[in-house]
């Protein structure tokens, strides 16, 4: 009965407030999203978000502007120089604000001057500093509305074909790419998307946040492609040039012997230096994404990813997934063991006395050093930075004897150390 007074207590409560005059004018703000069916209503959103996104650009600084602003900046800098850098202080800045325009009020408040504020003694910023902070600011909110452009549903994210579609038409305005043969632009831009996705949603929800693009550096790393000069090294570590693209791309034929497009248990087994083991391979094929038992090369792509980027947590998670054979959210003994003895076994195919799990078990705990002494979770992977190491351990011979051999390795020969393993050199 006591409940039953409650919630006639409640009822009438809601009811006579609902019924209060000012409810009548509150506006509307929830708007349900038209069907697939509902043609008109989604061409009708689609080109009022096209109109509403172009008045954004529009209210954007364009590069006469960006240019007449530093002309301005330059123009009220206050002395003295530090050193070859000209610095303005507020009551010049503001003289700067008002001769700017309207478009630049928002980048003239005390907020930001606190923020580029240093250590002048003459309580100064720098005009560069100022700048570049400007220019930032105006490349993110024309970069946001340009990827908001593919952005469908209007909700603030993107699904892989809505970037797959940014990135294409991307292409011709990155000179660093205009080498690239139009067949292998789908190629290219599967190799792409998949980093953002990988790194970006790893709960593999189909969809990645427009903010979340914005504030990692892969869109930097993209972008970097229009400059012309950019350097051979410079390409050869940026995942999204032509030179990495082809190299991933070449390194999947070359696995894919017999040219069905697909890659095999026995075909990935070469990746890398060969030595990865039968069991981790095994785990791979059971866990990852495969069609009639063979990979293809966005699943390939995801297993690239997380090899080569053994630091990150998104590549620990990736490779726990597998590590983790009873689905227990965490590795115990028995999981660390089944891992261990394929590096044992191959060993004793290389002509080497297996080194004991004993030993190598203690050094893995005590390296990570989880919360619970006998489980290690991903949580503990990530925490104690000791992730790449631990797994090179576990699933590859050669990570194994590199770490055995860490304090003798001759690091400028690697491949020929590996070789005279295999032949039966003493460890």
């Amino acid at each position: 009965m006591k409940m039953n007074y409650k919630a006639m207590f409640f009822n009438q409560l809601c009811h006579s407030i609902f019924q209060h005059e000012s409810f009548k004018s509150i506006p509307k703000f929830y708007f349900k999203l038209p069907a697939e069916d509902e043609v008109l209503q989604q061409k009708l959103r689609e080109e009022s978000r096209a109109v509403f996104l172009q008045r954004r650009s529009r209210q954007l600084l364009d590069n006469d502007e960006l240019q007449s602003l530093w002309f301005l900046l330059d123009k009220h800098h206050t002395p003295p120089l530090m050193g070859d850098e000209k610095m303005i202080n507020y009551e010049d800045f503001l003289k700067v604000s008002q001769e700017a325009g309207p478009k630049c009020k928002t980048y003239f408040t005390a907020t930001v001057f606190a923020k580029l504020l240093q250590k002048d003694p003459y309580g100064r910023i720098s005009i560069m500093q100022f700048f570049n902070y400007v220019m930032r600011k105006v490349w993110l909110h024309q970069t946001r509305i340009g990827l908001s452009l593919y952005d469908v549903a209007g909700q603030g994210y993107l699904k892989e074909a809505d970037l797959e579609n940014y990135i294409l038409e991307l292409i011709p305005t990155l000179p660093q790419l205009d080498g690239l043969e139009k067949s292998f632009y789908s190629f290219y831009v599967c190799t792409a998307v998949r980093k953002f996705f990988f790194f970006l949603d790893p709960l593999r929800t189909g969809r990645i946040k427009i903010q979340d693009i914005l504030a990692c550096s892969f869109l930097d790393d993209l972008l970097e492609l229009r400059d012309e000069d950019l350097s051979k090294e410079m390409q050869e570590s940026n995942w999204f040039s032509a030179p990495s693209a082809l190299r991933v791309y070449g390194q999947y034929l070359n696995l894919d012997k017999d040219h069905n497009g697909m890659l095999s248990k026995e075909e990935l087994s070469r990746y890398g230096t060969g030595t990865l083991t039968p069991v981790f391979l095994n785990r791979v094929f059971q866990e990852c994404l495969t069609y009639d038992g063979e990979m293809d090369y966005k699943t390939y792509l995801d297993f690239v990813l997380a090899m080569e980027n053994r630091k990150e947590p998104q590549a620990l998670q990736y490779i726990f997934r597998l590590l983790d054979i009873q689905n227990r959210n965490y590795l115990n003994i028995f999981a660390l063991n089944t891992f261990f003895r394929a590096i044992q076994e191959q060993m004793k195919i290389h002509g080497q006395e297996p080194v004991s799990f004993e030993d190598v078990k203690d050094e893995i705990f005590d390296m990570v050093k989880p919360a619970d002494p006998l489980k290690i979770t991903l949580q503990d992977l990530i925490n104690s930075s000791q992730g790449e190491t631990v797994t090179n351990i576990l699933i590859d011979l050669n990570g194994f004897w590199t770490y055995e051999n860490r304090e003798v390795l001759v690091q400028e020969n690697p491949a020929d150390d590996l070789e005279n393993f295999g032949e039966g050199e003493e460890v």
